[in-house]
């Protein structure tokens, strides 16, 4: 790998680095080389990457009873019998 060093940064830029790499959760380096690699068409494309959103309806539905329902009857399920694991 090759290393290279970027002089002139203002404040300015320095800032906006700072603040869309923290934005993103990546270091100021790895934004560099993103920001780079798409401006010269080397980007890789991410494959086998789907995103389901077939439980979509379910997600926060649940009301307070609902949940405490379901959650006795998970609780019964893991109830160990012991004459069973003798």
């Amino acid at each position: 790998m090759k290393n290279i060093t970027i002089q002139g940064i203002d404040e300015t830029l320095d800032h906006a680095l700072k603040t869309a790499a923290n934005q993103a959760s990546r270091s100021i380096n790895q934004l560099v080389l993103e920001v780079l690699h798409e401006r010269f068409g080397l980007a890789k494309t991410v494959r086998h990457t789907c995103r389901h959103h077939d439980l979509d309806d379910l997600f926060g539905r649940w009301s307070e009873e609902e949940y405490q329902r379901i959650e006795a009857m998970v609780s019964e399920q893991r109830m160990i019998d012991p004459e069973i694991w003798k």
